[in-house]
């Protein structure tokens, strides 16, 4: 297949997408870096997000052959999730004064529901990538967590049923891709992410821990600060713990707009346990940074209710560091039960502290899991994701 001008739209932004930043994860990571491995094989690739803060510039080189744009949708400044919706009308009419692509991949249902009918009237494929797939209608939900916007369930079958592919991003999605939206079997195809094995790597001279001088090391959680990803379990788990053996907990990533009050609510549970100084928010980090957290924690926790696949996961394993992590989605393919971490079917908090216990007081467990995590993580690439992007792309292109 020869050079393709790829449009990767995504409404969604975060600091992943600017040059020189990141966050504690999310998909936002993954888009930026299929894009960046596709701009490797040659394609020209252009990142298409919503501007959220008047200083965005209309386009940013953000590698050899990739950019990123802004389009005016809304105000330009950060809105919560459950109001970016609103925006879609005028994030299409942006989008349409773009064009010359050769097609279209729309991340997230909103940017999709903005860009196939201009992926159509261009006469080009459309792909659709969800990340995340809404619960069915009369769900429970978690405690603190806002309702769906009405109009992502319909959305997301229309996406289902109308593009030419679906990429998931584990088996489990697609699952729920094929079950809850009706895609067809036959048009969905799984690309796992891939993880910087430079960036992240197992730890070598000086640690964070030792810095700061925490007797017993520390454990992590990287993730936004919502209900869903469950960082008031990390913090239960912690709690379980006798002061003796028990590690410091580092709480890294920032609340989204919609939740904005909930980072004093997880300071209010802590200092509930006694745990207000074993406790350390360290808000939202760069790649970088983040990844030295990773190299130098114990253990990373990864509670959350539901995770399409689980990066943070993926990327403590190319840290050498194992992972304590719910057994929903696609964790259950990022962690290897008993071989880099432990997968929980409970949210006992008596439950993750018992494995914790194990974990951090077995002798040799917790360097053996991390020895073979590494090795483990070795198997997802970003450069083999992109070529199985373009085996896609070659299929729907004439």
């Amino acid at each position: 297949m020869g050079q393709v001008k790829i449009a990767f739209v995504s409404m969604h932004t975060s600091p992943a997408m600017q040059p020189g930043s990141g966050d504690a994860g999310g998909m936002n990571v993954v888009e930026r870096a299929q894009a960046e491995a596709l701009g490797r094989l040659g394609h020209q690739v252009e990142l298409i997000t919503r501007r959220s803060d008047p200083a965005d510039p209309d386009a940013v080189d953000l590698a050899p052959a990739v950019v990123l744009r802004h389009l005016d949708a809304g105000p330009r400044a950060p809105l919560p999730k459950s109001e970016i919706d609103r925006h879609i009308d005028q994030f299409r009419d942006g989008l349409s004064r773009l064009a010359g692509y050769d097609l279209v991949h729309s991340h997230h249902w909103m940017s999709g529901v903005a860009a196939l009918p201009l992926a159509n009237q261009w006469g080009v494929p459309h792909v659709q990538s969800f990340h995340s797939v809404a619960a069915p209608v009369g769900s429970p939900l978690s405690e603190g967590e806002r309702p769906e916007s009405p109009a992502r369930i319909d959305g997301e079958a229309m996406l289902a049923r109308r593009s030419q592919a679906v990429v998931a991003i584990s088996a489990a999605e697609a699952h729920t891709v094929i079950e809850r939206c009706g895609a067809t079997p036959e048009r969905v195809h799984i690309v796992s992410p891939g993880v910087d094995l430079e960036l992240f790597r197992p730890q070598g001279e000086g640690c964070w821990a030792k810095e700061r001088g925490y007797a017993n090391g520390y454990v992590l959680f990287a993730a936004r600060l919502e209900p869903l990803k469950g960082p008031q379990l990390a913090i239960e788990a912690v709690a379980q713990l006798p002061a003796d053996i028990r590690p410091h907990l580092v709480v890294a990533g920032d609340s989204p707009a919609d939740y904005a009050g909930f980072p004093e609510k997880l300071r209010e549970l802590a200092k509930s346990f006694g745990l207000e100084h074993d406790v350390t928010f360290v808000g939202p980090q760069s790649r970088a940074a983040l990844a030295a957290l990773m190299r130098c924690a114990r253990v990373v926790l990864v509670p959350s209710y539901s995770e399409t696949f689980g990066l943070v996961a993926l990327e403590a394993a190319a840290s050498g560091t194992p992972v304590i992590a719910s057994a929903s989605g696609g964790l259950r393919e990022a962690v290897a039960h008993g071989e880099t971490g432990q997968l929980m079917d409970s949210r006992h908090p008596d439950d993750w502290g018992k494995a914790l216990k194990r974990l951090l007081t077995q002798p040799g467990l917790l360097e053996t899991m991390g020895v073979v995590a590494r090795v483990h993580a070795r198997r997802f690439d970003w450069d083999c994701a992109a070529l199985r992007l373009q085996t896609i792309y070659q299929q729907l292109l004439p």
